[in-house]
């Protein structure tokens, strides 16, 4: 499939569902009190386009902060897993479990922990995040071929060697994989964290506009944060391409093929 038909397709769907569901509102299939129309969303982004605009600047920083922080967890955790066969088996477990408390269960007490500001909300989007990247990264560790490694013991080479010339290199594109879940996990933790308490963030800007019963509005930061999210998950891949130029050409061979 050329490049083309790759955008022109996804971008024709988009065109077709939103001329659908402007004209299930405008026949009032759905009341337009409950759902409002793609054109009065539109509108409703443009004329909030500057109040959103700060919000989301906000929601960002939030983002990027907590994600940086759970990406260096995610990989320092996974480092000692490898590491530690003890630590594996005995964290593993506790790591699992610790994805299965719902979000918004831990920010009410994060929130009454560490009050109303930013420090909160990094600290749950850390949370959200570091996970994708742990798994994906003891995954591709322990899958290496047992095999290089025997070869590098016998060439005498250390264990720090072996891990930044053998596992390493094998675990970048599992760990790209994760980190372009974590970006949007990042990017809803924040929101949800701005809901329970905060001034300032798309979460912020949600609870004001649902309360006034402003739905487009609403609907216009569900946009906001769909598209940020995109865009996080799009500049990963953009650095992914530029780290593994490789990874790219071996595809275009195979497609070749």
């Amino acid at each position: 499939m050329t490049k083309l038909k790759r955008v022109l397709l996804p971008a024709l769907t988009i065109a077709v569902l939103l001329v659908l569901w402007q004209i299930v509102v405008v026949l009032n299939i759905v009341p337009n009190y409950l759902v409002p129309s793609p054109y009065q969303v539109f509108l409703a982004l443009m004329r909030d386009a500057a109040l959103l605009a700060s919000h989301t600047l906000v929601t960002l920083e939030e983002s990027l902060l907590g994600l940086a922080i759970g990406v260096v967890i995610g990989f320092v955790i996974a480092v000692l897993m490898d590491r530690f066969e003890g630590l594996y088996h005995a964290f593993s477990p506790l790591i699992t479990v610790s994805q299965t408390i719902p979000v918004v269960a831990i920010a009410p007490l994060l929130v009454l922990w560490m009050g109303f500001g930013i420090l909160p909300k990094v600290v749950l989007v850390a949370i959200s995040t570091f996970f994708p990247v742990t798994v994906a990264l003891i995954s591709a560790f322990r899958s290496v071929d047992s095999d290089v490694i025997d070869l590098m013991r016998t060439m005498g080479a250390h264990r720090v060697q072996i891990f930044r010339h053998v596992k390493l290199p094998a675990a970048v594109r599992q760990f790209f994989s994760g980190l372009q879940i974590s970006v949007t996990y990042a990017v809803i933790g924040a929101v949800i964290a701005e809901w329970l308490g905060g001034d300032m963030g798309l979460g912020v800007y949600m609870t004001r506009v649902r309360k006034a019963f402003a739905y487009d509005r609403m609907f216009a930061a569900i946009v906001v944060v769909s598209a940020l999210s995109l865009l996080l998950m799009w500049l990963v891949g953009l650095l992914k391409t530029q780290l593994m130029p490789w990874d790219k050409q071996s595809k275009n061979k195979v497609k070749g093929e």
